[in-house]
């Protein structure tokens, strides 16, 4: 079969104005960046409140492996399928980072015949979001530097400042600096570092913002060092804002692009969610939402991530209600978890397949903490066997009481997931049996922040507690009696594992979740818990992806898939 680029480079793409008109969207209220790509217009969007919301239908996944799950994949030809069978219906996507698509994965934008595209395009640079933000988050940093280089008006201390730079690109030796090096015209010395631009307070910020001026109002309010007093200094006291939001403008209206099959995809922001909130705009949500009937997003990596932020944090402050979730999983990736090596992946083992079923079924029960109604997808490949997509379904239906639908949009578009969208179609359409049925938050908000992430570890990670040394417990109380103790928690840890370590797979349970540090993202509005190993600033692999990428004979890109 062709590769994921080669059946993105066949296809024929409709011109934009086409695509938004399948949403009602005119032509005048798109701003294209070429024929293919444009963004919404404020205008348009801010004229959409009166409209009724359609139905939100969630995709997340197993804990990942190198074999692969395909949330993006999954909902792409989950939305191509509601399409097909009839439905208006929108998808809402991450954009790629630049991180990963030149480290691990070499792109994300789908897959197969289960895409978004231009391909390309999206993956690298895209609308130039992403530049935006990483501007404004440097802009920023630059005038704390000023700031303090002509006179320190503010009294900030310099052994106290919070704000790092970015950059949107796997670059472990940015971790940690010495900045301002070079004699007195270049600044006070201090120790510095980068993270990665997904993992920037400003994009989170950018996420969860409703309009212009709520994205404002959050960048004055972060908080980027304390004076020796430990008073905080925040962005509004440097009065950097008004510039920040300058560079943000037209980042923040939401992209438009299309699928292979024509229909409409918003692709809008892209935090990651091992690191910071992991699910796309709610700008670019809450419009979908006002033009289709259903809209299916995804948010990052497992659902004890991805899914957990989604509902804690996104739908939290959003008001949003899901509808529906779909946990996405395979074969392939379920054998891993039950012990098996990549390269025995191909042979049917239905022992190892049994043990890893456990990681399917935590991650199911965990979405169902939530009051939303679950169906499994079970993303096909070509080695899978009759007997192992049945010992799936048996677990599914015997032991949990959802339906596992065999999904094969990869290689069959919209047409191998109908059974899902139909599936989707049927539970999002049940009524309520109880009263309490319905969407809910795992925890309150008047919750100790200490006892939030308790309660995240114990009832999503399956641990028996949470651990961390004095200092990171004084945060805790600081933070509480600071007054942001209604802010939700967001915890970053490997992806690889319910637990912090990334090699122990399937579903552990009985173990601790140590503490490393907390961080307060006053603007996006919560509180940044980092666990175990995990770094705000990935490095590559031995063997990235950027080594395979380049310029073909013909002048085109090749090594993205």
């Amino acid at each position: 079969m062709k590769s994921d680029i080669e059946i993105a480079r066949a296809a024929h793409l409709a011109p934009i104005t086409e695509i938004g008109a399948k949403l009602d969207i005119p032509a005048r209220s798109l701003v294209p960046y070429g024929w293919e790509i444009a963004k919404v217009s404020p205008e348009f969007i801010a004229g959409l409140g009166d409209r009724p919301d359609g139905k939100l239908v969630l995709v997340t996944a197993t804990s990942p492996t190198p074999a692969g799950e395909g949330k993006t994949t999954t909902s792409v030809g989950l939305g191509d399928a509601l399409n097909r069978m009839g439905r208006r219906a929108a998808i809402c996507l991450r954009e790629p980072s630049l991180g990963p698509c030149f480290g691990m994965k070499g792109g994300a934008a789908g897959g197969g015949h289960a895409q978004v595209v231009p391909m390309e395009r999206i993956n690298l640079h895209f609308t130039g979001d992403f530049h935006a933000i990483t501007s404004a988050h440097n802009l920023l940093a630059a005038m704390i530097d000023n700031h303090v280089h002509w006179g320190n008006e503010l009294v900030l201390d310099r052994r106290r400042i919070t704000w790092r730079r970015a950059i949107d690109m796997n670059d472990r030796a940015l971790r940690s600096i010495i900045s301002s090096l070079g004699g007195a015209a270049n600044g006070y010395p201090r120790e510095d570092g980068f993270d990665i631009t997904v993992a920037s307070e400003i994009m989170a910020a950018f996420c969860l913002a409703r309009d212009l001026r709520d994205l404002e109002q959050r960048l004055g309010r972060m908080i980027i060092g304390y004076r020796r007093d430990k008073s905080p200094v925040c962005a509004l006291d440097l009065k950097a804002p008004g510039a920040m939001t300058v560079l943000l403008r037209d980042a923040l209206a939401p992209n438009l692009v299309q699928t292979l099959e024509g229909n409409p995809a918003f692709v809008h922001g892209g935090p990651f969610a091992n690191i910071a909130h992991g699910c796309n705009s709610v700008v670019a949500t809450q419009t979908a939402m006002k033009l289709a009937d259903y809209v299916v997003t995804e948010a990052g990596f497992g659902a004890d991530l991805g899914a957990e932020k989604f509902f804690d944090i996104k739908c939290r402050m959003a008001g949003l209600q899901p509808a529906a979730a779909v946990v996405v999983t395979t074969v392939r990736a379920l054998k891993m978890h039950g012990g098996l090596v990549r390269e025995h992946l191909q042979r049917e083992d239905l022992g190892a397949l049994q043990r890893g079923i456990a990681n399917l079924q935590r991650h199911v029960r965990n979405v169902g903490k939530f009051g939303v109604p679950t169906l499994v997808a079970i993303n096909a490949f070509d080695t899978d066997t009759d007997a192992e997509h049945e010992l799936i379904r048996q677990a599914c239906r015997d032991t949990l009481g959802v339906e596992a639908i065999l999904c094969r949009h990869w290689a069959e578009g919209s047409a191998g997931a109908e059974d899902l969208a139909r599936a989707v179609v049927e539970t999002t359409a049940r009524p309520a049996r109880r009263q309490t049925d319905g969407f809910r938050v795992l925890y309150p908000d008047d919750l100790p922040l200490w006892d939030k992430v308790r309660t995240v570890a114990t009832e999503i990670y399956g641990a028996t507690d949470i651990i961390a040394d004095k200092r990171v417990r004084d945060r805790f109380r600081e933070l509480q009696a600071e007054g942001f103790g209604s802010f939700p928690v967001c915890i970053a840890k490997t992806q690889y594992s319910f637990s912090t370590d990334p090699d122990l797979r399937g579903a552990p349970s009985d173990h601790v979740v140590p503490i490393r540090e907390v961080r307060l993202a006053a603007g996006a509005g919560f509180v940044v818990v980092i666990c175990g190993d995990i770094m705000t600033m990935p490095g590559l692999p031995k063997s990235p992806a950027a080594e395979r990428i380049g310029i073909d004979e013909y002048g085109q890109t090749a090594g993205l898939f």
